[in-house]
């Protein structure tokens, strides 16, 4: 797989304006994908919050498998962190997180209320990009106060939003890994969209994506994609499936794979694939295949 290069100025800029914030903060908020909440767990998130109270949100919870969810769930409470389902863009989302968040900060809530202080609890919001960290945010607040977009990197710099006299909450630019030294996690951030497509081999990683996909749910990948050979062993081979499937054929019988990829991870976030999730909490995350470094990368924002 190739290196990726995730633009490290701003990434490294993200990590200074959460280090200097979070002493302003009571509880920060991790917003993850469910379908691939390890590689959105940004590991240098557990040294920066380790004595905060943690909650974790597992947005997009429409487009993973149920079952995996609760899998996750109970993982990450034996691990001391609260963690619930939730799809930010449903009209009850708001109600769920503000009780999670409430419940969540209720000691310290209480610990004022006995010295007759009325505490207004601070929440940072973190995460990867593109986990709807903003889109959250506007639903819990009923307005569009913080910014919104369809691609990584929209939020650039910290935001307060007051949700109510007593709850408020700071936006947070996306943060990224520095250096990703599992190839499995790496493309998992590849396809949920947390890594730019313009900075990918987008054929590569839908071919790849194809190629996980017919291992997952291979039924509903073939009813999708009708002429997809499943006994495949070339990742390439799938998506040249997809352009005979939709018929995205150029004059002189060449297939337009450009376009068949960008169909692919189109429907793929968008849910119409399949709800199913890419990781679950027994799968070994150790490996290290490829290491993918943005030592190099191009520091402008």
């Amino acid at each position: 797989m190739q290196t990726i290069n995730w633009y490290p100025g701003h990434m490294t800029k993200a990590r200074r304006m959460l280090e200097e914030n979070i002493k302003l903060v009571d509880i920060v908020i991790e917003v993850v994908d469910a379908r691939c909440p390890m590689a959105c767990r940004n590991p240098d998130f557990e040294s920066l919050f380790k004595n905060k109270i943690r909650v974790v949100f597992m947005n997009k919870s429409d487009l993973s498998a149920r079952e995996t969810n609760k899998a996750w769930i109970a993982h990450l409470k034996s691990q001391g962190i609260t963690a619930a389902e939730l799809v930010s863009t449903s009209q009850g989302s708001k109600k769920t997180a503000v009780s999670i968040i409430e419940g969540a900060g209720k000691p310290i809530i209480d610990r004022y209320r006995e010295k007759g202080i009325r505490k207004v609890l601070r929440a940072m919001v973190i995460g990867v990009p593109n986990v709807g960290k903003s889109t959250l945010i506007n639903r819990i607040a009923g307005a569009a106060r913080a910014q919104v977009g369809d691609r990584p990197g929209v939020t650039r710099s910290k935001q307060w939003v007051k949700v109510s006299d007593y709850l408020e909450l700071l936006d947070t630019p996306g943060l990224l890994w520095g250096k990703l030294e599992n190839e499995m996690l790496a493309k998992h951030l590849a396809y949920i969209g947390s890594i730019r497509d313009d900075v990918l081999d987008i054929e590569e990683i839908a071919s790849l994506l194809l190629y996980d996909l017919m291992q997952l749910c291979p039924n509903e990948l073939l009813n999708r994609y009708k002429k997809l050979d499943k006994d495949a062993e070339i990742p390439y081979e799938l998506l040249e499936g997809v352009c005979r499937s939709r018929g995205f054929v150029l004059s002189g019988g060449h297939l337009d794979t450009e376009r068949a990829a960008r169909i692919v991870l189109d429907e793929y976030r968008g849910g119409k694939i399949a709800n199913v999730s890419l990781e679950k909490p027994c799968d070994d995350f150790t490996s290290s295949v490829d290491t993918l470094d943005a030592s190099n990368a191009n520091t402008e924002e």
